[in-house]
C-alpha cells in the first residue's frame, strides 16, 4: 500500500504534522510505502483558472514543485492531508493544493458519473485547532469532504484535535496519538 502525506502546516513539527508523522510511522512499520511532502518547503502557485486541465490536458497545466505532489497523489492508495486551522479554515499551503487538485476532475465532471481522474482512494484528513470548543470550526471538514468525494475519495476518515494550539504548541494528547495509531492499523489490516 502506498501512502502520500501532505503537511499543510508551516511548522515542521507542529501539531497537525506530529499527528501525520505518527500515522505515517505506524503505517510504515506495518509495511506501507510512504512519502511525505511539507508543502511549505515547496515553491508553487495557486490555480490560474486557465482550464488547461479541462481543455487539452489530463493534469494541471502549471509546472512547479506541486507537479510532483499532484502526480504522487494520483499514484497513491491512501492520501493524508494535515492542517492546522488558521482563521477558520485550513492553511493556505493546503488550500492551494486543494485548488490545484481541481485538475483531478475530468472536463465533463458536472455531467459524467465518472467525474474524477484519480479514482477511488482512501483519505485521512487531520485537523488541529487551538480553540477547545469542538463546535468552533466544525464546518471545515464537511465543506472539504464534499469536494473530496467529488474527486474520488470514497473512504474518508477525520482525525481532529481541538484545544491544542497557541497555549499547548507541539503537545499532542496521548488519546489523539492512540486514535491516529488505531486508524493506521485499521487501514493496514
Amino acid at each position: 500500500m502506498k501512502i502520500v502525506s501532505l503537511l499543510g502546516s508551516p511548522r515542521t513539527n507542529g501539531n497537525s504534522s506530529t499527528i501525520a508523522h505518527h500515522f505515517i510511522k505506524t503505517a510504515a512499520d506495518l509495511g506501507a510505502e510512504t512519502q511525505t511532502y511539507e508543502l511549505n518547503r515547496l515553491s508553487y502557485r495557486g490555480c490560474q483558472a486557465c482550464y488547461a486541465c479541462k481543455k487539452h490536458l489530463d493534469r494541471c497545466g502549471l509546472n512547479d514543485d506541486l507537479t510532483e505532489v499532484l502526480d504522487a497523489v494520483k499514484l497513491a492508495d491512501v492520501v493524508l492531508l494535515a492542517s492546522p486551522v488558521f482563521i477558520g479554515d485550513i492553511s493556505s499551503q493546503l488550500k492551494t493544493f486543494m485548488d490545484r487538485s481541481y485538475s483531478y476532475l475530468g472536463p465533463d465532471f458536472l455531467t459524467n458519473p465518472q467525474q474524477d481522474r484519480i479514482f477511488a482512494k482512501k483519505l485521512i484528513f487531520v485537523l488541529t485547532q487551538g480553540h477547545p470548543d469542538e463546535a468552533m470550526f466544525a464546518d471545515i471538514f464537511p465543506r472539504y469532504e464534499h469536494f473530496l468525494k467529488w474527486q474520488g475519495y470514497l473512504d474518508i476518515e477525520l482525525i481532529r484535535a481541538c484545544g491544542i494550539g497557541p497555549s499547548a504548541v507541539d503537545v499532542v494528547p496521548d488519546h489523539i496519538l492512540r486514535l491516529t495509531e488505531e486508524t493506521a492499523r485499521q487501514l493496514m489490516a
